[in-house]
């Protein structure tokens, strides 16, 4: 009997809610050992500085560092940029003007907002950016150069005076076109170290690393762990799981175009997820054909085959509302919307990273050059949480201004309120300054 490639299932299934809450599933595995692991790293790079994060970077990268070459040179910098091609430095100057534009047209005013109250009380709140920001980038010859785009422009966008960088460099490996980038969008500093001794790093400084304010960027479970652990040290943008997209797609598609949307999803990990969820059975059929033929023709077929396998899915439903419905319940990382009028079902989604919109308007279009940031929120968290954009570089501080008689009209509730919870001194520096008016 023949495997299917992915997982089929329809909504006419008795037991199908609970298959479904099942496969939106994700084990992290022994999540107790890996906290325990990183919990020691994080503590020595805090005691040991530079020599515990030269150590780690030797016994996990195989690569002999000292303090003096834990960054990168502006002459490494520039030799690397040197081994990138024509085609290569164009389409990452495009993907940074389109990013930078986006992020541009999101950054609200900053500087300070006020209004006065009926009591004559001035308040409002400040905006400014935050001062320093740490971006992790996944290292070796299979990093992403479009990580350091999406962390690191709308930092800059937002003003963050500071913006450090690290990756690893497996056997001293690095892709060129990852130091392109940091060198295009202005990052400050470029460190050769990675994983949780990394985030350490970034979290409490060492004499060579300095500590920032925020660490964002992707990582593995040992780097996502780490920087659940320094969270309250630092800010963190958000904890990652793996990669995931759904598709909600009607009769009228290409099963080939939907089958490599899939698939580039699939291709990212063995424990990425890729669902379709349809009302043609048709279609669910033929995109199943399709995957079958284009996965074999792929650099990374292997990690393709088990994602689908463990967690892919094609799910035949009643009618596109109901496929709305599952997809929200999902709240994927990315939804593609391959319908012929997007836009009618936009209100019918209520959560999802980002939806892409239409046949044209496929996943990797948002990976690289549309403009929006590609750091969402994963494993369903984007019921609550928001892509990375610049609001996570900026921060807002309260401004409150009484007068001398705006804050005779206001005093006395607090005053009450401080003594009903007992706080005494509170009252006291209320009613002092009531009594020096009277």
């Amino acid at each position: 009997m023949t495997v299917p490639i992915i997982n089929r299932l329809s909504t006419d299934q008795e037991d199908f809610i609970k298959i479904y809450a099942d496969l939106l599933q994700w084990d992290a595995g022994d999540q107790a050992q890996i906290e325990a692991v990183v919990a020691e790293i994080i503590a020595d790079v805090k005691n040991r500085g530079d020599g515990a994060v030269i150590d780690y970077t030797a016994r996990f990268d195989k690569v002999d560092l000292t303090a003096d070459s834990l960054a990168f040179t502006a002459d490494e910098i520039a030799s690397a940029i040197g081994k990138c091609s024509k085609d290569e430095l164009a389409a990452l100057d495009l993907a940074v003007e389109r990013i930078r534009s986006y992020h541009e047209w999101q950054m609200p005013k900053m500087g300070v907002d006020s209004y006065q109250d009926s009591t004559g009380t001035v308040l409002g709140q400040r905006i400014s950016p935050i001062q320093s920001a740490g971006l992790y980038v996944p290292g070796g010859l299979a990093s992403y150069p479009s990580s350091v785009l999406m962390n690191a422009i709308p930092a800059k966008v937002a003003g963050v005076e500071k913006l450090i960088m690290v990756v690893p460099t497996p056997n001293g490996e690095v892709n060129p076109l990852i130091l392109a980038a940091a060198d295009r969008v202005g990052v400050d500093e470029v460190y050769k170290v990675g994983g949780a001794q990394a985030i350490g790093a970034l979290a409490f400084g060492t004499d060579t690393i300095p500590a920032v304010d925020k660490i964002v960027g992707p990582g593995n479970i040992y780097v996502a762990t780490a920087k659940r652990q320094v969270f309250g040290r630092v800010g963190i943008d958000m904890i990652a799981g793996p990669s995931e997209i759904l598709i909600v797609a009607d009769s009228d598609n290409d099963p080939r175009w939907l089958a490599a949307d899939l698939l580039s999803q699939a291709e990212h990990d063995e424990i990425a997820q890729s669902i379709l969820i349809t009302d043609s059975q048709l279609l669910a059929d033929r995109v199943e054909v399709a995957l079958a033929e284009i996965i074999e023709t792929l650099s990374k077929k292997d990690i393709c085959k088990k994602s689908l396998a463990a967690r892919g899915a094609i799910i035949v439903c009643r009618n596109i509302d109901e496929a709305c419905d599952l997809a929200s319940q999902a709240a994927p990382e990315h939804l593609e919307l391959a319908v012929a009028d997007p836009d009618a079902l936009l209100a019918k989604i209520r959560n999802a990273g980002a939806i892409f919109m239409g046949h044209y308007t496929p996943e990797p279009i948002g990976d690289y050059v549309a403009g929006p940031n590609h750091v969402l929120p994963t494993e369903g968290t984007a019921r609550f949480s928001s892509p990375l954009g610049v609001f996570d570089f900026i921060k807002r501080t309260s401004l409150i201004n009484c007068t001398s008689s705006s804050f005779a009209k206001i005093a006395p509730a607090a005053s009450i309120l401080a003594e009903s919870e007992g706080l005494t001194a509170h009252k006291l520096s209320v009613d002092l300054r009531l009594e020096a008016k009277s």
